[in-house]
């Protein structure tokens, strides 16, 4: 018997019907008009509200996955723990994830490498939880299950720390372990909560510009400042720094919209964006 994750958000935050989920993923991913991508896709970077929300934003990111020359065979998602844990860097302890799509195997020796190497940089590793409630890195799961065409084991690590020093430290760490490996790595974000229509899309272009020059220190300088946000901020700006030290050069923007594009309610919306990281 392994041990599975349950989810606590299939039916609720996406279809928890199998075909209903599949059918719905593939539309998001077929509808995504992409450019031409120069380069290998390292990382993509994803939003995570529900997929009725954000859906078709995340299908731009995860279809530059599906139409990759390379297919990877481990997954690093990389995300924000919402919930109140104390623990800076958080993983599971089940051996894999469920969603209607099947069970997604736990790379557990990849997690335990990571964990040795977070010793060595932060003085800390992965703390393992059971049953945690984030949504935050299953929403992208059943994304991956249909946009990858190999069978893939996935590295989860949720960051509950907002500092750059863990999110460099955790992004040199990732480079360091997934170097000889066939990886993709996904970053998990949404951008600003609750402004209106207006002030969002100032918000969210000036974190997108930050992200898209490739600059992790620039993206927690906007924050700090109040004028840029990401939800998922030591993320996102771990898998930049990872990326960079694996080699890619450039990040391309492939897509942005609110919750208010959805809704038709723009007083207060929710940003989501999608980008490509390349080599």
């Amino acid at each position: 018997m392994v041990d599975v994750r349950p989810s606590p958000i299939a039916g609720q935050w996406y279809e928890g019907n199998a075909k209903a989920l599949s059918r719905s993923v593939d539309e998001y991913l077929e509808g995504a008009k992409l450019p031409e991508l120069d380069g290998e896709v390292m990382a993509v970077i994803a939003p995570h509200a529900g997929h009725v929300y954000s859906g078709a934003v995340a299908g731009y990111a995860f279809a530059a996955l599906r139409h990759a020359k390379r297919t990877p065979d481990l997954a690093a998602v990389i995300a924000p723990m919402h919930h109140p844990y104390r623990e800076p860097l958080i993983t599971t302890s089940h051996e894999a994830y469920w969603t209607p799509l099947g069970e997604v195997p736990v790379d557990r020796d990849v997690l335990n490498e990571l964990d040795s190497v977070l010793m060595s940089e932060l003085g800390f590793g992965l703390s393992s939880v059971a049953r945690d409630p984030e949504h935050s890195l299953e929403i992208e799961l059943p994304f991956l299950q249909r946009a990858l065409k190999s069978d893939w084991r996935l590295l989860p690590v949720m960051v509950r720390a907002q500092e750059p020093s863990v999110s460099r430290g955790l992004g040199r760490a990732l480079a360091q372990v997934l170097r000889d490996k066939n990886f993709v790595l996904v970053a998990s974000t949404d951008l600003s909560h609750f402004y209106n229509q207006n002030a969002a899309l100032k918000y969210d272009r000036a974190m997108l510009g930050a992200i898209e020059s490739f600059d992790p220190e620039g993206a927690f300088d906007l924050e700090r400042a109040g004028k840029g946000f990401a939800c998922g901020l030591g993320a996102v700006t771990a898998v930049l720094w990872a990326a960079r030290d694996l080699g890619a050069d450039r990040v391309e923007v492939l897509r942005h919209a609110t919750s208010g594009d959805v809704t038709g309610d723009y007083s207060s919306v929710v940003g989501y964006g999608a980008a490509a990281v390349l080599k």
